[in-house]
């Protein structure tokens, strides 16, 4: 989900046309990166006693900058091939902490598994990853309301040759799946009976795993799934028709947006007032459109919806 980088105080245009070899690079980048945010003596201010999150705005305010947890995956937060940050979460970041008055976006990566507790051990000051919400997370963090909504879509070989297009196809033919680690796909295989999961650090990686037969699908978010596979022009792998994933036989509709640590209200809330205003104005959606997503990604649906159990 996510579900996963760059983007400094200038504008970086969305990476277009990457290639295979491009992806594989940014992925090594992200490495590398994540290496040097963890060891920099970033400043760490907590407000966990301010019930509100007492003065956090204003002090990214005066610091200039604001750090933007990531994890590399495409369309919502990566490495473009000139090695900035980029996607969908960054750019929706920037233009809305632009409007709070902080100026520069700064990228800090790290694994998707890790997003939350980077978050609440202040490593950074929000989780900008397209971050799936739950009622899970939502005991763990506050969220922002959600940016988009999504559906899943399978990755399968060529021709789809075991006519995967459900999760319960996937346990009824017993084919072998794969995500990616901490996905809420893997609770949905779960819930369809699917008895074994495997999980890989990225969408790239199950390309890479269909392609070459070690799995039969692999499942994350229709964007997703759909930008690999025509960014890398992979020839043995094609993306499926979105799937909609079921919960105790309810269809579920994801949604993702941006996470704070649970005192910072104040700076959820100003968020939230930005983001609106970006919803409202149809400024979202063409923030969004380079990176893949349509106006049926656009929602109206809140983060307490969402955290509901």
């Amino acid at each position: 989900m996510a579900p996963r980088q760059e983007r400094t105080r200038h504008s970086t245009p969305p990476a277009r046309g990457l290639a295979r070899r491009s992806l594989l690079a940014g992925a090594v980048a992200l490495g590398a990166a994540g290496a040097v945010g963890v060891t920099s003596g970033c400043s760490r201010v907590s407000t966990a006693d301010a019930g509100d999150g007492g003065q956090l705005l204003e002090q990214l305010r005066a610091k200039g900058s604001v750090r933007l947890g990531l994890a590399g995956e495409q369309p919502f937060s990566y490495i473009g091939k000139d090695g900035r940050m980029t996607g969908a979460a960054p750019a929706i970041a920037q233009r809305v902490f632009r409007e709070l008055g902080v100026e520069d976006v700064q990228p800090f990566p790290t694994e998707f598994g890790s997003l939350i507790t980077g978050l609440n051990s202040l490593q950074f000051d929000t989780v900008a990853a397209g971050m799936y919400i739950n009622p899970a997370r939502c005991e763990q963090v506050i969220f922002a309301d959600p940016e988009y909504q999504m559906l899943d879509a399978f990755l399968v070989r060529k021709g789809n040759p075991k006519n995967l297009r459900t999760y319960e196809d996937i346990a009824e033919s017993g084919a072998s799946m794969a995500t990616g680690v901490g996905y809420a796909q893997i609770e949905y295989a779960k819930g369809a009976g699917i008895k074994k999961v495997t999980t890989l650090p990225d969408q790239l990686a199950g390309l890479l795993a269909v392609e070459q037969g070690r799995v039969d699908v692999f499942v994350g978010t229709a964007v997703t799934v759909r930008n690999v596979v025509k960014e890398t022009r992979s020839t043995k792998a094609e993306a499926t028709e979105e799937v909609t994933p079921t919960v105790d036989g309810k269809p579920v509709v994801d949604v993702g947006g941006f996470a704070f640590r649970t005192p910072e209200t104040a700076l959820r809330d100003a968020f939230n007032r930005e983001l609106h205003k970006l919803k409202k104005s149809g400024e979202l959606l063409e923030i969004m459109r380079p990176f893949g997503f349509t106006k049926d990604q656009m929602t109206t649906i809140t983060a307490k919806e969402k955290c509901k159990p």
